[in-house]
């Protein structure tokens, strides 16, 4: 049973080059970006626009880069702020990512992509099945077989609500192993430490996580990876094994990207877009994504339009079997 949400316009991850990029002119330069954040500080979307501020601006790609944070809504306010003052906000990308889709589906606010200039996606993050270092547990082979034998006793935990990724993501694994998705047992904790504790304990038996995150608790000896959302091995961590080489076809990746104010002029919109494919060959580029354990996922114009209408059919079908659309 095939479960994707990404389309062939997902390009390979490759390692970025080191290679120094060649002088920038002049003219090819962007005077500033002003960089609107749709969260608080130390978020995922504020470290995505500081670090792309940061490497661009130290490439001599962009003269100069400002930030501002406008929580609200769920990311809801600064969309709508963008949108209403389109005209004078010509010079600003505010960051997003995945939560943009299924935020529009559910109605937490009444925007969606399409309102927006979607001018690139730039890295992402897979999603990860992880279980304690102890567990019995030690593959999603396994995994499946304690659920079949036990449904209740094999919960699955997640950072976020239900309905929300971590729970999609848990979903969309078990659907296409062969398991009914309505009947996996979720429970949502709102604090990683929490979702560790209950881990560890055994209240639930498997973490649906980021795969970055999944990393960090893997080499703190804490937790087994068990599968990954991605198509291929990740470098950044190879002893992962996907969930497609253990017959699992469910791909993932929570992307982060840029957009516009609509009605953003083309040659705003493409000169953006020419700096943020630039950026992925230079070395400060390369420390910050290595910094922050990033994976470079470029789509571009009418790659990352396709990309985001591929992703929205997935989770709406998927959040309507769940009884959440």
């Amino acid at each position: 049973m095939k479960t994707t949400l990404t389309r062939r316009a997902l390009m390979a991850v490759t390692a970025a080059t080191l290679a120094f990029a060649a002088p920038v002119s002049a003219d090819e330069m962007v005077d500033s970006i002003h960089f609107l954040i749709p969260g608080g500080a130390g978020g995922g979307w504020d470290g995505t626009a500081r670090g792309t501020g940061e490497a661009l601006t130290k490439a001599g790609l962009v003269g100069n880069a400002s930030f501002e944070n406008m929580s609200g809504g769920g990311g809801g306010k600064a969309i709508g702020y963008l949108i209403e003052n389109a005209e004078s906000n010509h010079g600003t990308l505010m960051v997003n990512s995945t939560p943009i889709v299924i935020r529009s589906l559910t109605g937490v606010f009444p925007h969606n992509f399409r309102d927006l200039t979607m001018v690139a996606g730039t890295i992402g993050d897979y999603a990860a099945i992880v279980v304690g270092k102890d567990s019995p547990i030690n593959s999603m082979s396994d995994l499946i077989a304690a659920y079949q034998a036990n449904p209740r006793k094999t919960a699955i935990g997640g950072g976020s609500v239900p309905g929300g990724m971590d729970h999609l993501v848990a979903a969309m694994v078990m659907k296409a192993a062969g398991e009914e998705p309505t009947a996996v047992k979720y429970i949502p904790y709102d604090a990683g430490g929490v979702a560790m504790a209950a881990l560890l304990s055994g209240e639930i038996a498997a973490l649906s996580t980021g795969f970055s995150e999944a990393i960090d608790l893997a080499n703190a000896g804490e937790v087994k990876i068990i599968g990954v959302t991605a198509e291929d091995r990740v470098p950044a961590y190879a002893d992962a094994p996907t969930m497609k080489e253990q017959g699992i076809d469910a791909t993932f990746v929570n992307w982060r990207g840029f957009f516009g104010a609509p009605g953003l002029p083309e040659e705003k919109v493409e000169a953006y877009r020419a700096a943020l494919a630039k950026m992925y060959d230079t070395p400060e580029w390369e420390e910050v994504r290595a910094r922050n354990g990033w994976v470079n996922i470029h789509n571009s114009g009418d790659d990352f339009v396709s990309f985001l209408e591929g992703q929205e059919e997935v989770i709406k079908n998927l959040m309507q079997e769940l009884g959440f659309l």
